[in-house]
């Protein structure tokens, strides 16, 4: 259960505080939604069934920034995930956005960012495919780095950088 006030990640959709807990009716009678707000600042706002819908399962509480310096120390050690077959690989990395796990998005960022680069070597591109999964991935994690460590979301890649390289 989340309470008014607490910051949660929302599926893909980045940080939200929640700004209220409310009942509405939008057809079926009424139920008690939790009220999101990004605050990324956009005018969006979520309505999420407190119970029983499935979609209080894709919000989670933000993380720390002891666990954002951990996942970044971990970087370099995380194995790549790349899966050769493309309908084997979509699948799959569709479950690793529909989770949220972030070591798990951890590792596709980084597979995807290393097979990019090796295609760019061979002046090939990346599948559309795995460019959505690679933005989708790193619009989830780095929002959410960026939340938990106080800083602007674009110094989130030079910021785990200058830590994995320490």
């Amino acid at each position: 259960m989340f309470n008014v006030n607490d910051k949660v990640v929302y599926a893909a959709y980045g940080v939200c505080n929640i700004s209220a807990v409310e009942s509405r009716d939008f057809g079926g009678g009424s139920v008690e939604y939790y009220v999101l707000r990004p605050v990324s600042g956009s005018s969006n706002t979520f309505y999420v069934p407190a119970s029983g819908s499935g979609l209080e399962d894709k919000m989670r509480k933000v993380i720390s920034r002891e666990e954002v310096e951990e996942l970044i120390r971990e970087m370099p050690d995380e194995p790549l995930i790349w899966i050769d077959n493309e309908i084997q690989r979509r699948e799959a990395y569709k479950k690793i956005i529909d989770s949220g796990d972030r070591s798990e998005l951890v590792k596709l960022i980084k597979t995807l960012c290393l097979h990019r680069k090796e295609l760019v070597e061979k002046h090939k591109k990346l599948r559309s495919t795995d460019e959505r999964f690679l933005a989708e991935a790193e619009n989830m994690l780095y929002d959410e780095f960026a939340y938990a460590l106080g800083i602007p979301r674009e110094e989130v890649i030079s910021y785990i950088r200058s830590h994995v390289s320490e």
